[in-house]
């Protein structure tokens, strides 16, 4: 009998720290962003509209956004090495970065590097399609992807 209680209990308390480490990873430490008017990108302002977004303090490298701006506003800005859209949480649904890389493999999209080495090792993307849908996120930058 008193294996069954702690059979039992060992079981409850694995379900209760599963449920825990899922909520913390998929959603605890995120962060919703809304409403940016404009984001930095080499060192200007570029206006934006229909800012939807997360991050989180945790680390750098949560950061995606989708939203619209005028496609124009990128000229000059250089292109990044290897634009590698990360995977947000599934929550998150408006960002896509298997078609978003898709799109930018074959041209359909252009990445625009934002910011170079923005936190320690890591660099802020944007990739924007002719029709101003655009999107940013961060990734390792080459000194950390060996």
């Amino acid at each position: 009998m008193n294996g069954k209680i702690i059979s039992g209990g060992i079981v409850a308390i694995t379900a209760v720290f599963g449920v825990s480490l899922y909520y913390s990873q998929y959603y605890g430490y995120y962060q919703e962003v809304s409403g940016l008017t404009s984001i930095a990108v080499e060192g200007r302002e570029i206006a934006v509209s229909d800012y939807v977004g997360i991050d989180a303090d945790s680390s750098g490298l949560k950061l995606r956004g989708c939203f619209t701006v005028d496609p124009t506003a990128f000229d000059g800005v250089a292109p990044p090495a290897n634009p590698t859209p990360l995977t947000p949480p599934k929550w998150f649904e408006c960002f896509d970065p298997v078609a978003l890389e898709a799109d930018l493999e074959s041209g359909l999209a252009v990445a625009y590097m934002a910011a170079e080495n923005e936190k320690d090792g890591i660099d802020r993307v944007v990739a924007v399609y002719p029709d101003g849908r655009a999107y940013q996120w961060r990734q390792l930058n080459e000194k950390y992807q060996d």
